[in-house]
């Protein structure tokens, strides 16, 4: 790995994206939320799943709880990098993970809500493989959650039917990039952009491949069996 950055010491007054609540307050606007789920009412669980997993569903209802699960797991682990935050953690950085864990958190109450009763549960996590006291340990795990977080994104808007979804999950990749930007440059300063291929274009996964990086991380076996595939 490269030397990492050294900050400039006026980046904590360039803080990501927004809070919170003009998040929340902004994407709780978006046309047509009531009516996706209305539409989307018909998802069920499969009977083949076994007991021990969750079923994120079918459709776009599916798709959803596959990105609620994703912001569940993004959000938890910023907010254990903020509560045992590592050594060399400088003011500056400390400001820019705390607006990256607000909008992880932003992003997964707005999924909870706009799923209402169609939610998932609350899931619980296992992050004994990160060492939170190393600086390196911290950002590769960063870099690699934001990185997937958007490939997954990128994914999942192929597989979405409702408009007003595949809107939704473009507003949230765009944030979940400019964290991994972030992040990539803190490794290695002008990498920001290295996730790209050489037309410039993000990378992209589908649920299939993304939920294997993930579940070593999640105590719960999530089963993406019913959620859309490309045909």
């Amino acid at each position: 790995m490269k030397e990492l950055m050294q900050e400039h010491s006026d980046v904590a007054k360039q803080p990501l994206g927004i809070s919170r609540r003009k998040f929340m307050a902004y994407a709780g606007g978006l046309a047509g939320a009531t009516l996706l789920l209305d539409a989307c009412s018909k998802d069920k669980t499969s009977d083949t799943t076994p007991v021990s997993s969750i079923d994120l569903g079918s459709g776009d209802i599916g798709l959803l709880n596959y990105a609620y699960a994703l912001e569940q797991l993004e959000a938890a682990f910023y907010i254990q990098v903020l509560n045992t935050p590592y050594k060399e953690m400088s003011n500056d950085q400390k400001l820019l993970f705390q607006d990256i864990r607000d909008h992880e958190i932003a992003h997964r109450e707005f999924l909870k809500n706009l799923l209402a009763g169609k939610a998932i549960q609350t899931l619980e996590f296992n992050f004994s493989s990160i060492d939170f006291t190393s600086k390196t340990a911290v950002l590769n795990a960063a870099a690699t959650f934001e990185q997937t977080g958007v490939s997954a994104y990128n994914g999942a808007s192929a597989l979405i039917v409702s408009s007003d979804t595949v809107l939704t999950a473009l507003k949230i990749a765009s944030v979940e990039a400019r964290h991994a930007a972030w992040i990539k440059d803190l490794i290695s300063w002008g990498s920001f952009s290295d996730n790209t291929d050489a037309n410039g274009i993000e990378a992209s996964r589908t649920p299939a491949e993304v939920l294997p990086l993930v579940q070593p991380y999640i105590k719960m076996t999530l089963s993406g069996n019913n959620l859309p595939a490309i045909k």
